[in-house]
């Protein structure tokens, strides 16, 4: 397996998502934005097809129409601020009309389905270094931004008070999860990217620790989910997206029971 090219690209593609995601999503989950993952994720279907149109590189496209994206929404929260599902709604429905029209129009000619679903035969070495570069930028910024970020997730009015710049912070931390999403639409596909970004995060609540810690544990399970999912997509000649979403349940799951388990001893 591993003397495969396009298994090595995936592999280290996948590594550096399986940390990007759980970091990301982490603090979408604890905000109460876990649906702006699924929204940025059909943002970035709509930006492929762009590329793929214009002759542009679909991941710099898609990274770009995500991070437009992303913008409008923390826009639009201004003018919605009781119902901001409203907001993902209607830029959910601007992506998927935008992909729509150009797929059905024959512009775009690439696999859909690899586009929909994953492949690990599709990161290229040009893939794989555009997936490190926006990794390595993406942990700098929330590296530097951290604190911040910690404090506008449990209280956005108490940062306001302190002087922090929260809109700004807000948009830089939304062109973040527009540019996870981009990376790691070759190894997740669109359809299950969301639950990359939720799945591990949710996981590692379960275990009822602190702040730290439980990203430290969304990190763990975001990394098995992805390779025990790339592993097992390459013996059963699976999308890998959906293979590693399925596994990134059943862990939660058997970490469910686990706890139960453990508690009934008690």
């Amino acid at each position: 397996m591993l003397q495969y090219e396009f298994m090595q690209n995936a592999l280290i593609a996948g590594f550096f998502i399986s940390i990007l995601c759980p970091l990301v999503g982490m603090f979408l989950v604890l905000k109460r934005y876990s649906m702006m993952g699924d929204t940025l994720s059909h943002a970035s279907f709509a930006g492929i097809s762009i590329g793929l149109a214009t002759g542009v590189d679909p991941l710099l496209a898609s990274f770009a129409f995500t991070s437009l994206c992303g913008l409008f929404i923390e826009f639009l929260r201004n003018y919605y601020k009781k119902y901001a599902e409203l907001v993902m709604s209607i830029i959910l429905t601007l992506s998927v009309g935008i992909a729509i029209i150009l797929i059905s129009s024959g512009k775009t000619t690439a696999n859909v389905n690899s586009i929909l679903f994953g492949s690990i035969l599709t990161v290229s070495k040009g893939d794989l270094i555009t997936i490190l570069i926006i990794s390595i930028i993406s942990f700098i910024l929330i590296a530097l931004l951290f604190n911040k970020l910690l404090y506008i997730t449990f209280d956005e009015e108490g940062a306001k008070s302190l002087g922090i710049k929260v809109s700004f912070v807000n948009y830089i931390f939304t062109l973040l999860v527009g540019a996870t999403i981009s990376a790691s639409i070759r190894i997740m596909g669109i359809l299950v990217i969301s639950s990359m970004i939720v799945v591990p995060v949710a996981t590692a609540l379960q275990l009822k620790k602190g702040f730290k810690t439980t990203l430290i544990w969304a990190m763990i399970f975001g990394f098995l989910d992805v390779f025990i999912g790339l592993i097992t997509s390459y013996y059963i000649d699976s999308a890998p997206g959906g293979t590693i979403a399925v596994v990134s349940v059943v862990i939660l799951i058997l970490t469910i029971l686990i706890n139960n388990l453990i508690s009934l001893k008690k």
